[in-house]
């Protein structure tokens, strides 16, 4: 009798078992992974609720209601937390600091405005560009946190145009007079700055950072300069962000930073294709990550991992790593899936599927240089489709500057010709075993664009079933073991093009 308890027990646990697989909404995103990782679970919250204009917020986007989300989160928090709920309206606000076990839920027609009034963000320590530094607070932020979302239907925008520079070229006539307007200072005729201080900044800054900083006084010299990004989640746990529209950020727009378990479905994010620093998703040295059904049209990189920058990124030691991005669609942007350039920390074990990129100025992009160090490894991207690709459906820049492959197109710069090899060390960016199949491009300048460095070289780079229409062929330099299976270049005649082996290729 005992045995037969048993053998009921192992099927009854069995069959739960199973029914847990079978009910979890991404198994399929999980078959066959080449990697293992486990299921990313959206946070669960008491069901408790909270309405916004409960605690004296108007939304009719002129009164602040900042004081109203910070009463509105105490009072979650306080009681273990819950939903707070953001009804229909345009709520104006400065910025919201998240609490643990606290879902935002913003409802359809709700809006939360954040104030372009810089004085309302201090300047708080944290990390932009990989780099630990000091930049004004975010709209949206959330640290050391356990179980935080921000779900709904409505839209969240950050006022980023009163933060941004602008470029004259990258803009129409009506909206340059608009926003010069303003008034503001120029680096030069056609480099417009919102502020004084914005220039100064960036005069002092090396890729967005300022240098040399030492007194508080110099720091708030600056504050202008310091755009934030929109959301700044850091150090959190069972992270989910779902259904919401993010756009106009002042930088980047979603920011998680050395989070683990982070969920991210069925967002839109959007920023001017014009917006300076305006990327889309920036996921920093986190871990299991699921980012699914989303669109991406922005000013800088759509879906893009990170993982810290030179010293910094090093020290920090955090890999990205158990990433998976599946069904999503990026249209504007200097990259539909990026890697870098900041990946000091290494990035691993990533899978991209049964995404679009629709006149993104590179369709998967890895970037990086000497000094970064890193390894980047273990990455599967397969059934990728593309059109109107300005440059390459395919490239690797061992040797990036800081723009975007277009700007760099467009300066006139030359690929470097042969390149003599520096001692391997800490120092030094590794980019392996990374496999695409099933990638088809309408459209492109040039098919693939492998840019490595002689002393590493890139490495292990599987190419099978492609289907690429260009002008120009694939052009590979300090690269090894490349394997091409079933890749079919052609012009828009329909004719086969040259690949191109430069310095430094094994095949």
């Amino acid at each position: 009798m005992t045995k037969q308890l048993y053998v009921i027990a192992a099927v009854c646990l069995w069959l739960l078992s199973a029914c847990q697989s079978s009910t979890y909404k991404y198994e399929a995103v999980y078959k066959d992974l080449p990697f293992d990782m486990p299921r990313v679970e959206a946070p669960k919250f008491p069901d408790r609720k909270v309405n916004l204009a409960d605690f004296g917020a108007v939304g009719n986007g002129e009164e602040l209601c900042t004081a109203a989300f910070a009463k509105a989160i105490d009072a979650l928090a306080e009681k273990g937390g819950g939903h707070l709920i953001v009804p229909a309206g345009v709520w104006f606000t400065g910025p919201i600091v998240l609490k643990s076990n606290i879902d935002l839920h913003l409802e359809k027609g709700a809006v939360i405005l954040f104030s372009p009034d810089v004085d309302l963000y201090p300047l708080v320590e944290t990390v932009f560009e990989g780099l630990d530094t000091r930049r004004c607070q975010s709209p949206v932020s959330g640290r050391n946190l356990e179980n935080v979302a921000i779900t709904g239907e409505g839209a969240i925008d950050g006022n980023g145009h009163y933060w941004r520079p602008l470029k004259r070229e990258k803009v129409t006539e009506g909206v340059w007079k608009q926003t010069i307007a303003r008034g503001g200072v120029y680096k030069r005729p056609t480099y417009w700055f919102p502020y004084p201080q914005t220039l100064k900044g960036d005069t002092i800054s090396n890729m967005n950072v300022p240098q040399n900083l030492k007194t508080e006084e110099e720091w708030q010299s600056v504050r202008h300069f310091l755009r934030p990004v929109m959301v700044s989640l850091i150090e959190c746990k069972n992270v989910w962000l779902q259904g919401v529209i993010f756009q106009n950020s002042p930088a980047w727009n979603l920011h998680p930073l050395m989070c683990e378990n982070v969920l991210i479905e069925e967002v839109q994010v959007r920023n001017p294709s014009y917006a300076q620093n305006g990327d889309g998703l920036d996921l920093e040295s986190c871990k299991n990550a699921l980012i699914v059904n989303s669109t991406f049209d922005v000013g800088d990189d759509g879906i893009c991992l990170k993982s810290g920058k030179d010293e910094d990124g090093r020290r920090r030691g955090r890999v990205c790593e158990n990433v998976v991005v599946d069904g999503c669609t990026v249209f504007k942007g200097h990259g539909g899936f990026v890697v870098g350039s900041e990946m000091s920390g290494g990035v691993r074990n990533v899978s991209v599927s049964n995404c679009q990129f629709l006149g993104t100025d590179v369709g998967l992009r890895f970037k990086s240089k000497r000094g970064r160090g890193g390894v980047v490894e273990n990455i599967w991207i397969r059934n990728i489709a593309m059109m109107d690709i300005p440059t390459e459906p395919i490239t690797f820049n061992l040797y990036y500057g800081g723009k975007s492959a277009v700007e760099v197109l467009e300066s006139g710069e030359k690929v470097l010709a042969k390149v003599e090899p520096l001692p391997v060390d800490e120092t030094t960016p590794c980019f392996r075993n990374i496999h695409v199949k099933n990638l088809v491009c309408a459209g492109a300048r040039r098919a693939l664009f492998f840019n490595g460095i002689p002393e590493m070289p890139i490495d292990g780079i599987v190419l099978e079933d492609i289907d690429i229409t260009s002008k120009l062929g694939a052009e590979f330099i300090y690269s090894k073991n490349i394997s091409m299976k079933n890749v079919n270049i052609r012009n828009t005649e329909g004719e086969k093009i040259v690949t191109r082996y430069c310095e430094g290729v094994e095949e």
